[in-house]
């Protein structure tokens, strides 16, 4: 892969969207902090949801996750999680001695239909140059230290297939149900920058 990247021009909706959206908080119509509130929502909370109740389930039923890891797309279309940003999701599953982490090198192709919107870093230059050629130091700074024992694999999303993380079910989990499962699966678990939260870490 080349060591040369070039942050890539806004497209036209991008910036049509922040134009209009200027011209509101200037009239007074909306505040900027709500649309930033409603932005962080749906990038954290909403849309995340619909990847978490997919890894819940993986967690809690070994056929679905065998099939998940097998066929993404069509395991994920089963909660009825389609649509053209999400044709074909394929599903890394994280372990003991593995961490996958997804980035999109090119512009910021993400699988919307179980992660929602990407976070502003995901896009940034500094995660899409960094994140290829010293992953560990990325992860690190994200909070996340791993043994010298742990492989990392970057893996380079694109138009055409998106990668979404099935992080390692936390220990101390057992019995939990899948909606208390769901609690405990972040956006940033399911990109691989972060570990599912232990039970201990939620309430």
């Amino acid at each position: 892969m080349s060591g040369q990247h070039h942050p890539e021009p806004e497209p036209y909706a991008a910036i049509r969207a922040k134009a209009i959206e200027s011209l509101l908080v200037e009239k007074g119509l909306i505040a900027s902090d709500a649309v930033d509130a409603k932005v962080l929502a749906y990038e954290q909370d909403i849309g995340p949801l619909n990847g978490a109740r997919v890894v819940a389930h993986a967690w809690v039923d070994p056929e679905y996750r065998a099939n998940l890891l097998n066929n993404g797309t069509e395991a994920i279309a089963e909660f009825g999680y389609t649509g053209a940003q999400g044709a074909e999701i394929v599903v890394l599953e994280n372990t003991p001695d593995l961490q996958n982490v997804v980035v999109c090198t090119l512009c910021s192709c993400y699988p919307w239909p179980v992660l929602g919107l990407p976070p502003t870093w995901y896009k940034s230059h500094a995660y899409r140059a960094r994140v290829v050629i010293e992953p560990r130091a990325v992860l690190k700074e994200f909070g996340l230290e791993l043994d010298d024992s742990v492989e990392v694999r970057v893996w380079d999303s694109n138009s055409d297939i998106r990668y979404m993380v099935l992080p390692e079910r936390p220990d101390g989990t057992e019995g939990m149900s899948e909606d208390e499962l769901m609690a405990l699966v972040s956006r940033d678990s399911m990109i691989g920058v972060a570990r599912a939260k232990s039970p201990a870490h939620v309430g």
